[in-house]
């Protein structure tokens, strides 16, 4: 290929990346919460600005916007099993919506800039790559994620709570340090979308509890024959909260749990993808192992508590 013709090709896609900056970078703010590091926040919709949770420590914020103005935001809500944090603007404040876009076409390879404002409200990018492209994941913390995005880019500090962008102006998600030990990982717009949403609506994520606490524990083989049981371990019950939902259901300490409503349970991450698939005041079958017999108790989910 011509060099004349890759020079043409660079300098439209600089080109494009550049605007795609500028225009999102009108949407962009800064967020002063932590005491250490400003973060970056990015206008989701009309009157509600969309940051890292992890950045945001108080009940209110200073924010800066495109043009310097600061002003005062309301934590509106928060969710540490995302890391996202919902801050709601004043009408006077006049900040751009972004354009947000979908990720289903995304690639490996794609280009794509992480956008950020410093402390002092200048407008910082960092660019690289979809280097990881899985499907629907679950943090360490519970949250339900629909697609894993990992971009390779340096998310320097005051990055996290930004946009990460394509060559069409269009936002693809926040990026974040906090949900993978350090390293950047974005939050797609659809997950994104579903949690603010949710989070201006009640001011926090209503998710299901058990009330229980749990360790795996291998089944002997003669149990299993007896008990007709395909799974080769169970969840031991360690100890249940009293006015929990499981308390209240009739649940002991030392009864084994092999099935949530005829799925099996092996470990404590299998109950959490059942609960993750369930809501809150939802009826569900329990299977346990209760003085070496098979029982079936029926639970009613309640909400976890705030902590």
């Amino acid at each position: 290929m011509p060099s004349t013709v890759v020079h043409q090709q660079w300098s439209t896609l600089s080109a494009e990346l550049a605007a795609g900056a500028e225009k999102i970078g009108n949407s962009v703010v800064c967020i002063h919460s932590h005491h250490r590091h400003a973060s970056s926040g990015v206008v989701w919709q009309k009157g509600a600005i969309v940051t890292a949770n992890h950045a945001v420590t108080r009940p209110d914020v200073t924010v800066t916007n495109a043009q310097g103005q600061s002003f005062t935001a309301e934590v509106a809500g928060q969710d540490p099993t995302t890391d996202l944090a919902v801050l709601k603007i004043p009408e006077s404040a006049e900040i751009l919506q972004a354009k947000i876009g979908e990720t289903k076409e995304l690639k490996i390879g794609h280009l794509v800039l992480a956008l950020g404002r410093t402390r002092r409200g200048n407008l910082v990018a960092s660019s690289g790559i979809i280097s990881g492209l899985f499907g629907a994941w679950r943090t360490w913390r519970g949250g339900e994620i629909d697609q894993f995005i990992r971009p390779d880019l340096v998310l320097y500090p005051g990055f996290s709570g930004g946009p990460l962008v394509n060559a069409g102006e269009q936002v693809l998600g926040v990026n974040t340090l906090g949900l993978r030990r350090g390293a950047p990982i974005t939050i797609p717009a659809s997950t994104v979308s579903r949690i603010v949403q949710e989070l201006l609506e009640k001011g926090r994520i209503a998710r299901p509890y058990l009330g229980l606490a749990m360790q795996p524990v291998p089944l002997p083989a003669e149990l299993r024959n007896k008990l007709n049981l395909s799974t080769s371990s169970g969840a031991l019950i360690m100890h249940v909260e009293p006015d929990g939902p499981a308390g209240k259901a009739g649940l002991l300490l030392g009864d084994i749990m092999t099935a949530i409503r005829g799925n099996p349970i092996e470990d404590t991450d299998d109950v959490q993808v059942q609960l993750g698939k369930s809501r809150v005041g939802e009826s569900i079958s329990i299977s346990l192992i209760r003085g070496g017999q098979r029982i079936e108790v029926p639970l009613e989910l309640g909400e976890r508590p705030a902590k």
